[in-house]
C-alpha cells in the first residue's frame, strides 16, 4: 500500500541532503560550539555558517538570530521575554483568537503575572484586518502577536500592513509574528515588514525536529528565559543543536531557492484537492483559497463524519491527515481557530486537515481524493445505522 501523507502542517520528512549533513555532523564534526579545540571550532563554524544562510534569507543581520528547541520555545521567549523586559512601561498586550498554543498559552501566562491581554476577533475567513490592530494600541501596550499563516485553515494574515499600522500608532510597541507555517512557504523580510521578532521551526521546513529560529530586531529588549552557560549572548543559554541547525539552514536554502516554482505546483495542487473534495457532498472549505491563502493548507469539514473516524478510515488506505492541529489534540476544548471563524458546532468535530509538501504529487492528491469519496459515503451510511 502506497504511503500518501498529508500531515505537512504537523511534521514534514526530512530532506535527504539534510539527514546526509546531521550524519556527517553527529559522527565526524561531534564537537561542543563552546569548546576552544579544532573539533569545537569546526563546530561552531557550522552555526555561523547557518545563521548566515538565514540571515540572507531574511534579509537580516545574523547577530539578531538564535536558535532553540522549536517554534514554541521561540514564541515563548519572543513574548514572555519582551513583556518581562517591557512591564515597566506597559502590561498591555494584543494577540488574535487564533494563535497557535504556543502563542496562546504565553498570553495565559503573563494574564496570571498581571498582564491585560486583548484577543482580537476574525471574520469568516480567519483574517484580522489593520485597522483592528491599530485601533486596539493603546499608549501601554507594549507587544503585539499576530500570526503569518494560521496552521489550521491556512489564512494569510496581512502582516506588512498591520507592522506599519501598529508602528505608526505607538513606534515603541514591538511586534511578533509566528512565522512557522509561512517560513518557506513564502518571502518573509523582518525589516520591510516592521517585524521586531519572528519565530520559525526546522521541522515545518523539512529539517528535523527539535530546532527552532528567533528573530530579534537590533535594539529589542528581551528577558532571557533559561539560565545556564550563556551561550548565544545569554540570550538561550544550553549547548547548540549543531547538526539540526546546520540542517535547518540547509533545508531553508533549498527551499528559497526553489520557491517561486514549488509555489505554483503547491496552489496548482491545492485547487485539485479542493475541486476534488467539493463533489462530494456536504463538504465545505473553510477559508480562502487560491493566492489569498496558504499554498499547503486545506480545511475541510465534512457533515455528519466525525474527524477522529475519517482521519482513521483514510490511515487504512495510507492517507495521512489530521483532525485539525496536531499542536492543539492535548487540548479537550474545541479548536480556537474553528470556533472563531465561527462555523457551525456540529462541523468543528467533523472537520480534518490536508497539508501538503514540495514532496507531494499530482498522482497522491488525485489518490486522496478518490479515498474521500469512497469513505465518506460509506461512514455517512454507517453513522445513520
Amino acid at each position: 500500500m502506497k504511503e500518501i501523507y498529508l500531515d505537512n502542517s504537523a511534521t514534514t520528512r526530512v530532506f535527504p541532503e539534510a539527514a546526509d549533513l546531521m550524519h556527517r555532523i553527529y559522527t565526524e564534526e561531534y564537537g561542543n560550539p563552546s569548546s576552544m579545540h579544532h573539533k569545537g571550532v569546526e563546530a561552531e563554524r557550522r552555526i555561523t555558517e547557518a545563521k548566515q544562510t538565514l540571515a540572507d534569507i531574511l534579509k537580516v543581520d545574523r547577530k539578531c538570530l538564535y536558535f532553540t528547541s522549536c517554534g514554541s520555545e521561540s514564541d515563548n521567549l519572543a513574548i514572555i521575554g519582551c513583556a518581562l523586559a517591557a512591564e515597566r512601561e506597559g502590561k498591555h498586550l494584543i494577540t488574535t483568537a487564533i494563535e497557535h498554543p504556543g502563542v496562546l498559552e504565553a498570553m495565559r501566562h503573563l494574564e496570571s503575572l498581571g498582564f491585560e491581554v486583548t484577543y482580537l476577533p476574525v471574520d469568516r475567513d480567519g483574517l484580522v484586518t489593520p485597522q483592528q490592530v491599530a485601533d486596539a494600541v493603546r499608549s501601554d501596550t507594549v507587544l503585539v502577536s499576530i500570526m503569518h499563516t494560521n496552521n489550521e485553515i491556512g489564512a494569510l494574515e496581512p502582516i506588512a500592513e498591520i507592522g506599519e499600522a501598529i508602528k505608526k500608532k505607538n513606534p515603541k510597541t514591538l511586534f511578533h509574528v509566528d512565522a512557522v507555517q509561512g517560513f518557506g512557504k513564502a518571502r518573509i523580510l523582518p525589516t520591510r515588514m516592521h517585524i521586531d521578532l519572528l519565530a520559525a521551526s526546522g521541522h515545518k521546513i523539512h529539517a528535523p525536529k527539535g530546532v527552532g529560529l528567533l528573530y530579534v530586531a537590533p535594539g529589542v529588549k528581551i528577558r532571557n528565559l533559561i539560565y545556564g552557560g550563556g551561550q548565544q549572548g545569554g540570550l538561550r543559554s544550553g549547548t547548540e543543536n549543531v547538526a539540526g541547525i546546520a540542517a535547518m539552514a540547509l533545508s531553508a536554502k533549498m527551499l528559497y531557492g526553489s520557491l517561486d516554482e514549488d509555489l505554483e505546483r503547491l496552489y496548482s495542487l491545492k485547487e485539485r484537492l479542493i475541486r476534488g473534495a467539493l463533489e462530494i457532498p456536504d463538504v465545505t472549505v473553510n477559508g480562502r483559497t487560491g493566492k489569498e491563502s496558504a499554498p499547503h493548507i486545506v480545511s475541510l469539514s465534512v457533515r455528519g463524519v466525525r474527524a477522529e473516524v475519517l482521519l482513521h478510515a483514510l490511515e487504512d488506505k495510507g492517507v495521512y491527515v489530521s483532525a485539525g492541529s496536531a499542536c492543539s489534540t492535548n487540548h479537550p476544548h474545541p479548536s480556537d481557530t474553528l470556533t472563531a471563524i465561527g462555523i457551525d458546532k456540529d462541523l468543528i468535530t467533523s472537520t480534518i486537515r490536508l497539508s501538503m509538501s514540495v514532496m507531494t504529487t499530482e498522482e497522491e492528491i488525485d489518490a486522496a481524493v478518490e479515498a474521500l469519496k469512497e469513505i465518506i459515503p460509506f461512514l455517512r451510511r454507517y453513522t445513520r445505522h
